[in-house]
């Protein structure tokens, strides 16, 4: 497949320098040779999943080298924010989709175009080398919603002034590699002993058959957990199930101007409230889905000691499973949805974004650009062992055996908090759930909750 942004270059008529003999060098033989180095900095992959796509580009572009940083997810930020206050920061960094409003001011949005120099050697006897200058076009917002998902383009797409007197305009703010959802891992043995032989794919379902699978002691106390579900701080992304459960119940996170709504009453009632009603139940000896509470071990252990059947996570935590237990017999399945509703899944997924401070902004976005191309991507993908944000590759991984899952829900995929600090929303998020099962008066704690994610725009 030709690369899909680059074929309007083709249109472009080139500025053709070439080199000037003993008169000395043209400007675009010293563009194309002069050195520049591409400082990367991401979390969770090393340079090894990079290694193909920054060769590749080098073959086109010899002058360019990388210097490429895997940093640790908890010292990313403090790290990330030190080095652009010193001066030192990468001019190719990742962020979380959550995070772009957050960094928006330290953010380089995609230009119209990209001036960049090219060498091509010519000729079999006598070979030559023609330096070109070319100007290229950059992503349009039209091919960002043919080629990606639809969550990314409501993510990065964002309004930008250039300065107070500008317009505003739409412009790119980032780049995804890949694209994550929330999906339900199951321990197939305990589900085979309890006669169950297909995971829930209703949130009914789920219910039932996480009463079927709880096993609770004279004592009350949960010897066999059907879900990890209910509580706050002791289940992995609890802010990602309560967020998706809102959605999916038709919750309006957020009115047209962007403001936090998930509190307010509708003629439905408090969407929001039954969606942490629900949530929480699992975590209420009062109800017959109680299968959890605060005194259990953080989620994922619990899941891959084989004493839990049902987890929530995402496609990366195949592995982490599988090199925390070896012998479990475990799955992964669809999100539960409610039953004949819409389908919405949860999206989570990074974007490699610009820095404002780069002195090498085209270059930085150019190779951006080629990174995320479906001609590049693919390798990255398949070291990361990461699903697809291009539309074109969603097929191909359909018949993954673990992808397969994560590819299905892409397209249906969303999020919803596109504010200055995910971190204040998801710490609301946290209380908001304690306050449930403490009992505590759920329309004013929905409404507390709601203006402190409001008060982190």
């Amino acid at each position: 497949m030709k690369i899909f942004w680059r074929n309007l270059a083709v249109l472009l008529l080139p500025i053709v320098l070439m080199g000037a003999g003993c008169g000395g060098s043209s400007t675009a033989e010293k563009l194309a040779t002069t050195p520049v180095t591409i400082t990367i900095w991401r979390v969770f992959d090393d340079d090894d999943t990079y290694t193909k796509i920054m060769n590749a580009y080098q073959s086109l572009h010899p002058n360019v080298s990388f210097s490429y940083r895997e940093l640790r997810y908890d010292e990313y930020e403090d790290e990330l924010i030190r080095a652009f206050a010193e001066g030192e920061g990468p001019d190719i960094y990742s962020i979380h989709n959550t995070w772009i409003g957050k960094y928006e001011s330290l953010i380089q949005p995609m230009p119209d175009s990209l001036t960049i120099p090219y060498s091509e050697t010519r000729g079999t006897i006598k070979k030559e080398t023609i330096y070109t200058v070319q100007e290229e076009p950059t992503l349009s917002e039209r091919a960002l919603k043919s080629n990606f998902v639809d969550v990314v383009v409501k993510d990065v797409l964002r309004s930008y002034k250039a300065n107070a007197k500008a317009e505003s305009e739409n412009r790119i703010f980032g780049l995804p590699m890949g694209m994550d959802s929330l999906a339900l891992f199951y321990n197939k043995d305990l589900l085979n002993a309890a006669s169950i032989p297909e995971p829930p794919s209703t949130w009914t379902e789920f219910q039932d058959q996480v009463s079927l699978l709880t096993q609770i002691n004279t004592s009350n106390s949960i010897v066999q957990a059907g879900a990890a579900m209910g509580t706050s701080r002791n289940i992995e992304r609890a802010f990602d199930l309560v967020s998706i459960l809102m959605m999916q119940n038709g919750t309006q996170m957020t009115d047209s101007r962007g403001r936090v709504t998930f509190a307010q009453e509708t003629d439905s009632g408090f969407l929001g409230g039954e969606a942490l009603r629900f949530y929480t139940d699992f975590a209420n000896p009062l109800k017959a889905v109680y299968t959890w509470n605060e005194d259990m071990s953080d989620s994922f252990d619990a899941f891959v000691s084989g004493n839990t059947a049902f987890f929530f996570g995402y496609s990366y935590h195949h592995d982490f499973i599988r090199a925390a237990n070896s012998k479990l017999n475990f799955s992964v399945s669809a999100l539960p949805q409610i039953d004949g509703g819409k389908t919405v899944n949860f999206a989570n997924y990074w974007v490699e974004t610009v820095a404002k401070s780069t002195d090498a902004g085209d270059w930085a976005w150019d190779f951006v650009q080629f990174a995320s191309e479906e001609d590049h991507v693919t390798s990255y993908l398949e070291a990361a062992k990461k699903p697809a944000a291009l539309r074109s590759l969603i097929n191909s991984q359909l018949e993954d055996e673990v992808l397969s899952i994560f590819a299905a829900q892409t397209l249906t995929a969303d999020s919803w908090y596109r504010g200055g600090d995910a971190h204040v929303a998801e710490e609301a998020f946290l209380d908001l759930i304690d306050e449930f099962l403490s009992g505590a008066e759920q329309e004013r704690a929905l409404k507390d909750a709601q203006n402190k994610v409001n008060q982190s725009l």
